[in-house]
């Protein structure tokens, strides 16, 4: 299942008058005016990516007659219950992983899977217990790390979040989260270069994932280096142009630059997307909304 990596951003609480004062503040203080908080890594890092096709009638029933036809293999609920839960039916994952922990109470994968659906239900210190139990069966499965990593990190627990992801990392992940979650712990703690190295493994781990160049983006904008930052978000739109973080990204970029026709385009563009995304509410207050 693919996460989508991410808290909301801060709201804003700095006015930009124009591109130079904004280039004057201070790298914390720049992103605490785009609203850091951890970039939506998994959007889009918080979340199961919903496609329908997979909790389909069609391959669900083809799953079922796997099950059917041997029934004692906890591997088919798995499957079954990976389906259900891309397809958003997370009680019916729920019911399968329960059954494929029943069946065999060592399937370290289906604790994970389990967690990452308790998690989108909001069940959080489930969706913990299930990390942990999946890690004491086997205390080198990156995949939980990472998991247990992106709970630590919504819960404000960022030196844990850090060790989580370096320990993925140790062991030779392939999995990009876990450099773009510790590249957004270093970019809250202002180390700038680390945050760009990790988000650019990322990258090159997940090219096609818009969640680390919205972040490296970021971090380019607190060097002050908008040209980057504005290729970033670019590309991020590219790769989906339905992520309001990547639009409220680029306005930013705009507002920096003076040109607020622009930025109050890509804000308003945001606000469509999600009326509930407070930067790029704030974005649009700034350059006037409608003026």
């Amino acid at each position: 299942m693919a996460i989508t990596t991410s808290q909301q951003f801060r709201a804003s609480k700095l006015s930009f008058i124009a591109s130079k004062r904004a280039a004057a503040l201070p790298a914390l203080a720049l992103l605490t005016a785009i609203g850091l908080s951890g970039c939506q890594t998994g959007s889009t890092d918080t979340v199961i990516r919903i496609d329908k096709a997979q909790g389909s009638s069609e391959n669900i029933a083809s799953l079922t007659s796997v099950i059917n036809a041997n029934p004692q293999n906890p591997e088919g609920y798995n499957v079954r219950g990976t389906a259900y839960g891309r397809g958003g039916e997370f009680s019916r994952a729920l019911a399968d992983f329960n059954q494929a922990i029943q069946l065999n109470p060592k399937f370290y994968q289906a604790y994970a899977n389990r967690a990452l659906i308790y998690r989108n239900m909001g069940k959080l210190p489930e969706a913990t217990a299930d990390y942990n139990a999946a890690l004491q069966i086997n205390p080198n499965y990156d995949v939980a790390y990472i998991g247990r990593g992106n709970l630590y990190r919504q819960a404000g627990r960022d030196d844990d979040a850090f060790s989580d992801y370096s320990k993925a990392i140790s062991l030779g992940t392939t999995d990009g989260r876990a450099y773009n979650g510790r590249g957004v712990i270093y970019q809250k703690r202002n180390q700038q270069d680390k945050a760009i190295d990790d988000f650019s493994k990322a990258i090159s781990l997940s090219p096609n994932s818009p969640e680390p160049y919205n972040s490296r983006g970021i971090s380019y904008l607190a060097q002050n280096d908008d040209d980057n930052a504005f290729a970033d978000f670019n590309h991020a739109i590219d790769l989906n142009n339905k992520v309001a973080e990547s639009w409220a990204n680029q306005a930013f970029v705009y507002e920096r630059r003076g040109d607020k026709a622009k930025a109050r385009r890509s804000y308003q563009h945001a606000v469509n997307l999600d009326p509930s995304y407070q930067p790029a509410k704030d974005g649009l207050a700034r350059v006037g909304a409608g003026a």
